[in-house]
């Protein structure tokens, strides 16, 4: 299915949001863009004012996630989105302002994705139940284009449980674990040969109980007389990319499983009552990996899907390579 809402994470003070499309488009393009980016957990990036006055234009911090005081999953990468660029030959000095802090030492690295967001991810998942800080100690920092940063920004959250899904296109299933321990295992539709879902280990972006989706909002159909158009309002929506994919139930296949066989337009399909159960289960953060999939993996800004990066590639990113995290 596809949807169009606005908003993936609340902006810097007053909340400007990445604007976009979206939810199961399997056939448009697999480059994210900022006009088919959308989620809407609604992180914000907390500051307090400098009384130095800038030598340039403000460098400015859009968003910070995960938001402050929330508790995610194991897989939640800090992503921090800069409203201007920030020029490579800037950006080990702005990660070593960026100091991640946590109640048990964790190994990790920031990653650029592009010149306006960087995100830390640890190499392997959070231990549950650790606590983590992010100060972004901006104030007086360059970006290497002219702008020079005015605020300090901290966030400090908690991993949660560590719960995880992992969906079998060719098997038809979804097997839910908590803390290392099955749960409950799904029956699931993924993806159509037209429109395949993506492969690979997504953190979930945001959930909502209902969301409107449409296939003209991600270049499917916009004919009412096509039969892969649709306009529909959905419930129990868990999103995992930004380019529309998500857990939910579909009116259109309302009994998912190897019987039914039904391909989606790029989703994963539950029924009505496993859907609204695995809505109950999962939270911002939480890895949810797809396997069997011939489309590949989702690219790692498409959303988090920072996990899909091996860690050689992920250090390729980095422009200070791999740390620890300080003592909370």
């Amino acid at each position: 299915m596809g949807r169009r809402k606005s908003g993936i994470w609340i902006a810097f003070v007053t909340g400007v949001t990445l604007m976009g499309a979206s939810a199961c488009g399997g056939g448009s393009s697999d480059k994210v863009s900022g006009d088919d980016a959308k989620a809407s957990a609604k992180p914000n990036a907390s500051a307090s004012a400098s009384p130095t006055a800038p030598a340039g234009p403000p460098m400015l911090l859009e968003t910070i996630t995960p938001q402050t005081g929330t508790t995610v999953g194991v897989a939640m990468p800090i992503s921090v989105i800069f409203t201007n660029p920030v020029a490579a030959k800037a950006r080990a000095t702005v990660e070593k302002h960026m100091k991640v802090s946590a109640s048990q030492t964790v190994a990790g690295a920031w990653h650029w994705m592009g010149d306006k967001r960087a995100d830390w991810r640890p190499k392997t998942y959070w231990p549950s139940g650790t606590t983590v800080k992010i100060d972004a100690d901006m104030t007086g920092v360059s970006n290497g284009n002219g702008r020079y940063g005015v605020h300090n920004y901290s966030h400090t959250f908690k991993i949660g449980d560590d719960v995880r899904a992992d969906v079998s296109v060719t098997g038809h299933t979804m097997k839910v674990t908590r803390n290392g321990a099955p749960v409950r295992t799904l029956s699931i539709n993924a993806g159509s040969a037209e429109y395949p879902t993506w492969d690979g280990t997504m953190a979930v972006i945001d959930k909502q109980e209902k969301v409107h989706m449409t296939s003209c909002s991600v270049g499917i159909s916009c004919d009412k007389g096509s039969a892969n158009y649709y306009d529909l309002t959905l419930p129990w929506d868990i999103h995992l990319t930004q380019s529309g994919t998500y857990v939910h139930y579909s009116t259109g296949d309302p009994n998912p499983g190897s019987g039914s066989a039904r391909g989606s337009h790029g989703c994963v399909h539950l029924s009505l009552s496993d859907a609204k159960w695995f809505y109950g289960q999962v939270k911002q953060g939480d890895p949810i990996t797809i396997t069997g999939s011939p489309r590949g993996k989702a690219p790692a800004d498409n959303g988090y899907a920072d996990f899909n990066l091996g860690w050689d590639q992920w250090l390729a990113g980095s422009a200070s390579g791999e740390g620890t995290t300080a003592t909370l």
